[in-house]
């Protein structure tokens, strides 16, 4: 994202300095793949992304023991499954760059994860969605060597296994993936590059039906790192994310399934990615956080209106944040999660935003600092909180929230 962002690493007062050359060690081996070259090489992908979010302060945490998953990940999505388990697929570990081919899944009852086979390709940035059928639709992403990935892939909750299911016409990550009325899926921008360098941001879009893609409309804007938010009338709500030079997006669109074309909409009263958006009650999406241009922490939150086509600014978070997780909870209210603050610091706190006061306040605070992590509602109105990172390596913990009492468990095996 531009210009790489530069953060002091600090060692614990009475420490040993083992730990600190180790850290440098470590730092020394990444510094091929987390180095940027100026501005005009562009260089926009998973090391770009990756260099933000591992330029930060190495902090200790509180931890707790808990259930674990059996491979710590980061940059993985979380998927709900019909009997109401979790599939976690992919994502990376952190350490040397190793995108995951192996999946777990995650049992409510016992509160333990197991092996649920491998996919056919290591990917990161690739989404993963829920289909009419009970199967999971794994799109896009890149493998280890930065090459975006054509090939499709269905996960079979019967079998435990997964299987090829068609190409995209343009493989990509970064993008956005959603189930539309019809049970079909739009896949929505992201990075079309191979290799280390970009060719460029995907403007193009494509529809998954039936073991095939095709394509469909336009974006007006190309961008990647975006969210894509499906709406009440059925259309889709695509907002913000970065332009082919680094830059945060202001403008938004709507797709409309019926003509499969893009519509203009809004703009965000300011550019941001790495945001959050979450489908209000009432129709309305909240958008809040994500970075700027200059690759700073947003504090500010906006309400997307489909009647007016307007965004309008509502109460701002508590703390600035990118990279966090947002869950609408069973009570109306919006919980945002962990992120990164401006400061180069993983974060543990948590907010709560009220739709009837339009204000954030804070809540519980995680047992560990995490970001890019996944946070799952599930049938008994807790979230599930899995992985992601504190420090450059990827977290095996999980954590349970828990709305009624406002409190974190931290221990899921009890």
């Amino acid at each position: 994202m531009g210009d790489a962002r530069t953060y002091q690493t600090s060692k614990p007062q009475g420490h040993s300095i083992a730990p600190l050359l180790s850290l440098i060690l470590i730092f020394l081996l990444l510094a091929p793949i987390v180095t940027f070259s100026s501005r005009t090489q562009e260089i926009r992908d998973h090391m770009r992304i990756i260099d933000r979010i591992f330029s930060f302060r190495e902090t200790e945490v509180r931890s707790t023991p808990m259930a674990r998953l059996s491979t710590a990940r980061m940059f993985h999505p979380a998927t709900m499954l019909n009997d109401g388990s979790i599939l976690m697929t992919g994502g990376v570990d952190g350490l040397q760059y190793h995108p995951l081919t192996s999946a777990e899944v995650y049992a409510v009852d016992t509160a333990r994860f197991r092996v649920a086979g491998s996919l056919s390709v290591a990917r990161i940035f690739h989404t993963a969605t829920l289909l009419d059928n009970g199967t999971v639709l794994i799109v896009g992403g890149s493998d280890d060597r930065f090459n975006k990935i054509r090939i499709a892939e269905l996960y079979d909750p019967g079998s435990g296994s997964f299987r090829f299911t068609g190409s995209l016409k343009t493989g990509r990550s970064g993008h956005t993936a959603t189930v539309l009325a019809d049970g079909k899926v739009l896949i929505v921008g992201g990075d079309d590059s191979d290799g280390k360098m970009v060719t460029s941001v995907a403007v193009s879009s494509e529809v998954y039906d039936r073991g095939a893609f095709r394509p469909t409309g336009n974006l007006n804007t190309a961008r990647d790192l975006h969210t894509a938010t499906l709406l009440k009338s059925g259309k889709v709500l695509i907002v913000g994310g970065l332009d082919v030079s680094d830059n945060a997006i202001a403008s938004a669109e709507l797709y409309d399934p019926a003509s499969g074309k893009f519509i203009p909409t809004g703009p965000l009263s300011a550019g941001r990615a790495v945001h959050t958006a979450t489908l209000l009650s009432d129709g309305k999406v909240l958008i809040a956080g994500g970075h700027d241009s200059e690759g700073e922490a947003i504090a500010t939150a906006e309400l997307y209106d489909e009647q007016t086509g307007m965004f309008v600014r509502t109460g701002d978070l508590n703390t600035a944040r990118y990279g966090a997780s947002a869950k609408a909870l069973n009570d109306g209210l919006i919980l945002i999660a962990g992120g990164q603050d401006n400061d180069g610091n993983a974060l543990a706190s948590m907010e709560i935003y009220d739709p009837a006061t339009k204000a954030f306040k804070n809540a519980a605070q995680m047992n560990s600092r995490r970001q890019n992590f996944t946070t799952t509602l599930l049938n008994s109105g807790r979230v599930l909180i899995v992985g992601g990172n504190s420090t450059r390596l990827a977290i095996s913990s999980v954590e349970l929230y828990e709305p009624s009492t406002n409190s974190v468990l931290g221990d899921l095996s009890r």
